[in-house]
């Protein structure tokens, strides 16, 4: 009997009509006319502002079976309060003081980490699945895309409880794929400024003016649902998910892909969001090689 049988991630599974609502995304039939449509209307979104969403990927019968899920994964969840700036970096004296670079926002979230996600979980068996790399590597125009290396980084839950919020920060990939699995009851807004920064331009004075919130004329709102599957190109869009509020937890999986095989996250960073680094962050931090961009994390 296969992986497939017995609902376990598989590199393999082409068929996840059991978990996608494949008569909107028939990602078994590559070349069906309603799927090619999908695919276009993502990149058009994705070029102009750097975001789509698939609303329902997920099937409607499978909402509260991954909500469950999720929920017990939470419980294992590493939580860390710390204060950040939105590249991740340490305070710089010798800069202005209205630098982004030295505006520090308290961060305090939770995730539970890829080697905590058993492979019979919904999300785990997306994450890994063929059809879903097709499906995003086609979305965002890349020859190909791999899961990430990295032990902990590559599928996470992110949990977000009342009072946490995850203040103004780029991603370190170019881009991320993740689906919400429980809403909070209030708050939890994802926010974003499409392309506000450029691999030339770091625009200090346009990302410092968005984090005091002089100007909010860039700033989007994403009215995110379970089951919707967001792609989004993180690096070059500043973005937030606003405090939650209420008894129920904001839970959402990040499917982590990149454009190499073998990418291991920054020891630092790594060891910051999960608490903890395994021997392929160190090992990777040793021959760490600057940013093709050069832009800051």
């Amino acid at each position: 009997m296969s992986a497939t049988d017995h609902g376990l991630a598989n590199a393999e599974a082409l068929d996840l009509s059991d978990i996608v609502d494949t008569n909107r995304y028939p990602l078994h039939r590559p070349d069906d006319p309603g799927l090619l449509a999908t695919i276009e209307t993502a990149r058009v979104h994705l070029d102009r502002e750097g975001c789509a969403v698939l609303r329902g990927f997920l099937r409607q019968d499978r909402l509260e079976r991954v909500r469950e899920e999720s929920a017990w994964m939470a419980e294992k969840s590493f939580y860390n309060t710390r204060e950040v700036n939105a590249y991740f970096t340490a305070d710089d004296p010798d800069l202005p003081e209205r630098d982004p670079r030295r505006l520090f926002m308290t961060r305090t979230s939770g995730f539970v980490t890829r080697d905590m996600i058993t492979a019979d979980t919904l999300v785990h068996r997306l994450y890994v699945s063929r059809a879903m790399k097709s499906l995003v590597q086609r979305c965002l125009g890349e020859p190909r895309i791999y899961e990430y290396a990295d032990p902990y980084a590559g599928l996470v839950l992110n949990v977000l409880p009342d009072g946490t919020e995850q203040p103004w920060h780029y991603d370190t990939n170019e881009f991320i794929v993740t689906m919400m699995t429980q809403q909070s009851e209030n708050g939890g807004v994802f926010e974003y400024c499409p392309n506000i920064r450029t691999p030339r331009d770091e625009n200090y004075d346009g990302v410092g003016a968005v984090i005091r919130g002089e100007r909010t004329e860039r700033v989007q709102r994403l009215d995110l649902r379970p089951g919707d599957l967001q792609l989004f190109k993180g690096r070059f869009s500043l973005h937030r998910v606003t405090r939650v509020e209420g008894d129920t937890p904001r839970l959402t999986a990040i499917f982590a892909y990149s454009r190499a095989p073998d990418v291991v996250g920054r020891l630092e960073r790594t060891r910051q969001l999960y608490g903890r680094v395994a021997e392929q962050h160190m090992l990777a931090e040793e021959r760490r090689e600057e940013r093709a961009d050069g832009l800051i994390d």
